[in-house]
């Protein structure tokens, strides 16, 4: 009887940028219609919906964190915990480590159903590398450039912030240039979304994945 051949290792990425520039949308340009997405943000709406970290924000957070249907809302407790640094930490402590457990659970399921490529998009990704790891499973990270104002105007208009949170926000992160120096590859997304999917197609291409 023949022996089957062992599934491929998908090729792993990390995408990198600031908020709003775009990294989502890079995402899923990267892993394409046969590769896996592991969205963190996603993720943790997950873990925040679980009745375990449910009854945690409610008891240290109260009416204010919760939505209409009385489960954690997430635009409120940022909100709260991007003016509180010991609540964020305290919020984080709950969630980050089932957001890492489920990333990790799922790109082990990718690598046994032989998944081509699994694009991490992980919103922290190199601030807390010494906790998840994530970074030194990827292949190559990929680090999203777009303008400051350009950002700005997108965060206004799809989250609805008010101006200077964006900036208020991308404060609790590296800077912007420590990540693009990381970065094995920089894209640009100022333009049109034909030019970004061109721009992604020269990066798969120089990884050997088209």
């Amino acid at each position: 009887m023949e022996t089957p051949s062992p599934k491929p290792v998908p090729l792993v990425l990390g995408v990198l940028g600031g908020i709003a520039s775009g990294k989502s949308l890079v995402a899923r340009l990267l892993a394409g219609p046969d590769g896996l997405v592991l969205d963190a943000d996603a993720i943790a709406h997950e873990v925040l919906a679980s009745d375990e970290v449910a009854r945690r924000v409610r008891e240290r957070f109260g009416a204010e964190a919760l939505g209409p249907d009385g489960r954690p809302d997430r635009e409120a407790l940022g909100r709260i915990v991007f003016r509180d640094a010991e609540a964020r930490s305290e919020l984080e402590s709950w969630t980050h480590p089932r957001v890492r457990a489920r990333i990790l659970e799922r790109l082990s399921e990718a690598r046994a159903g032989g998944v081509p490529r699994v694009v991490l998009d992980v919103p922290l990704l190199l601030e807390n590398e010494a906790q998840h790891g994530l970074c030194g499973l990827c292949h190559a990270l990929v680090f999203v450039d777009a303008d400051e104002a350009e950002r700005e105007r997108r965060a206004r208009r799809s989250r609805g912030w008010p101006k200077g949170e964006l900036a208020r926000r991308q404060a609790a992160q590296l800077p912007l240039s420590e990540k693009k120096a990381r970065a094995d590859f920089v894209l640009e997304n100022n333009g049109s979304e034909r030019e970004l999917e061109s721009a992604v197609r020269a990066v798969l291409d120089k990884l050997g994945a088209a």
